[in-house]
């Protein structure tokens, strides 16, 4: 089939009622689909308005949060050791396996180089290593927790 009469197949579609077309002319066959916008709409309206709903119960949890943001400083107090933060956004997991050790505890005196943690991100398990050595002084993250780029996960002492 040739571009021009494809072409116009696409423009009847496309200016017509009908939702799809099929043509087959000898051994090639061509489907139309025409997309809607209309249901397309509605069906991004649909989540939205269960994102609002969701969000409607949070926004009592935003008066905890502002109780929260009293833990802010002593993350401003946390510079006294290094901090490692997440080089992916992720899981976050302490040990290799659930119930296996977790990789460091606090008070541990680590290496540069030691594993601790891993971060589980599409499927893959990446290891976190120390860039420094020193004395785990905070764990920052809970096991199983989601992760941000860039967020603090230990300080290091």
């Amino acid at each position: 089939m040739d571009l021009r009469k494809l072409k116009t197949l696409i423009d009847l579609v496309a200016e017509s009622d009908i939702a799809e077309l099929e043509v087959t002319e000898g051994e090639s066959k061509v489907r139309i689909v025409k997309s809607s916008a209309m249901p397309q709409n509605q069906m991004v309206m649909l989540p939205s308005a269960g994102v609002q709903q969701y969000s409607a119960p949070a926004a009592p949890a935003a008066a905890p949060a502002a109780p929260a943001a009293a833990p802010a400083p002593a993350v401003a107090a946390e510079p006294t050791g290094h901090v490692v933060k997440s080089p992916m956004v992720g899981t976050f997991y302490r040990s290799s396996a659930p119930g296996a050790p977790a990789f460091v505890e606090v008070g541990a005196n680590i290496k540069e180089g030691d594993t601790l943690c891993i971060i589980e991100a599409m499927k893959l398990l990446n290891e976190i290593d120390a860039d420094v050595s020193g004395v785990v002084t905070k764990i920052l993250v809970e096991n199983g927790q989601p992760v941000e780029f860039g967020q603090p996960l230990f300080v290091i002492g």
